[in-house]
């Protein structure tokens, strides 16, 4: 653990932005799963499902949290099983 005031700072800021890195790229986990659980469901609404994947992944992808090739592979695969 630091003694300096601002090194003890840096360490709880860092470990608030990391709880907030892990949300967000869980939500994006789960966008995704719930897509192609959707997709092998037959739902009805998953064009709205497909979007708000899409979305989670430009998201984590502007946030810095997935890089840049991931998120276009990931949106490739998706969009493939959407329009399978």
């Amino acid at each position: 653990m630091p003694v300096i005031k601002s090194a003890i700072k840096r360490v709880r800021t860092n470990a608030n932005a990391k709880q907030r890195n892990v949300a967000q790229r869980s939500k994006a986990k789960s966008a995704i799963k719930k897509f192609l659980t959707a997709k092998k469901a037959g739902s009805k609404d998953l064009g709205a499902s497909y979007k708000s994947a899409i979305s989670a992944i430009d998201r984590a992808k502007s946030k810095g949290l997935i890089k840049a090739n991931k998120a276009k592979r990931q949106k490739s695969h998706l969009a493939k099983q959407f329009n399978k």
